[in-house]
């Protein structure tokens, strides 16, 4: 797969679950057992699969050469706005204030249409711990649910890691025999790498046709095998423009602590920081019944999104903070608005 700029935000939502690992250093090539036969599925669909960035198989460093390549030519910020009695859907960009870094910015692109096409990308921890209780029959719901929900123009991707090796097992599709087909033959083995899949997440999606895009990882959490730290997964998505949406399977509530003031569920944390810095939101999943509650938020909240949009010029790239206000009247004293909270790249155009 082509290593290209995706300078068109999308939301990725990450499905995670059970108690962290310590994470370590990648496995050395020498010593990654190959996958199972069963765990790569052949499919109708006639691109070749893409290995993986740095930490996952493919050429080393990758992953760093896309960060420092990436040039942000446009940035779009997602923003949903939830009041009282549900979704506001009827604001106009005049009704939106946008800074960067404190200064007024101004809104140059606006895009409401509830029904525009997405591209999506499944991308599936295969790691032994996910084929531990019905992690994979879960995993494979998360999938029927978006692929039998979706729209005229929507379309999807399924990728996979474990122990190291990533492979599209699906590029880009309408075909959803094709996308089902390869979910079907999943099962768990090896380690995980879920940092390195987090970054791994832009260059996917780059292929994508629409220019509303996410993904759906889905891991049980345990990261032991990533190069990346979570910090450096994160800004790789930022400088792609990804908001991410994270579903815990046990992975437990991130503001629960214990007597003594710790953490009870440390990587909840580390997954509602994800969340939170790019716009998204963390759903922990403690039973599969929280499962199709969460899925049904995640899909209105996709299906109702506003994407400011604003240009920026030369200058020196680097971390800028990002906010969004809405100055609508009516709206009532309990409106939420949830919006990406910065970006790495150049100054905004005129900033």
């Amino acid at each position: 797969m082509a290593m290209s700029l995706l300078d068109l935000a999308f939301p990725l939502l990450l499905l995670a679950a059970g108690d962290p690992g310590a994470a370590t250093a990648a496995m050395p090539a020498a010593s990654r057992p190959a996958p199972p036969p069963a765990a790569t599925a052949a499919t109708a669909t006639p691109a070749a699969p893409a290995a993986g960035p740095a930490g996952l198989a493919g050429p080393a460093g990758d992953t760093a050469r896309f960060q420092d390549e990436v040039a942000v030519n446009d940035v779009l910020v997602p923003v949903m706005v939830r009041t009282r009695s549900g979704y506001a859907n009827h604001l106009e960009a005049k009704d939106f204030r946008l800074s960067v870094d404190g200064r007024p910015v101004r809104i140059e692109s606006f895009d409401k249409n509830s029904e525009a096409p997405t591209s999506l990308v499944f991308l599936q921890d295969l790691s032994g711990s996910m084929g531990t209780g019905d992690k994979i029959g879960l995993s494979q719901e998360v999938v029927r649910h978006f692929v039998t929900q979706a729209l005229p123009g929507d379309e999807f991707a399924v990728a996979t890691f474990a122990s190291g090796r990533g492979e599209v097992e699906v590029p880009f599709t309408a075909d959803r025999e094709a996308i089902l087909d390869a979910v079907s033959r999943w099962q768990g083995w090896g380690t995980t790498a879920l940092h390195d899949a987090v970054a791994w997440i832009p260059e996917i999606s780059a292929e994508g046709r629409n220019s509303r895009r996410f993904a759906v990882l889905v891991t049980d959490g345990v990261d032991n095998a990533s190069a990346l730290s979570p910090e450096q997964a994160r800004e790789i998505v930022r400088t792609a423009q990804v908001p991410v949406y994270v579903l815990g399977l046990g992975s437990g509530n991130p503001y629960e602590l214990t007597a003594e003031g710790k953490k009870v569920y440390r990587y909840a944390d580390v997954l509602n920081l994800l969340a939170g810095a790019t716009g998204g939101r963390y759903y922990p999943i403690s039973r599969s019944a929280d499962l199709p509650k969460a899925l049904k938020a995640i899909g209105e909240d996709l299906r109702h999104q506003y994407v400011l949009g604003f240009s920026t010029r030369e200058g020196e790239r680097s971390y800028r903070h990002l906010r969004v206000e809405v100055t609508a009247k009516g709206l009532g004293d309990r409106t939420t608005v949830v919006f990406r909270r910065g970006y790495k790249g150049p100054p905004p155009a005129g900033g």
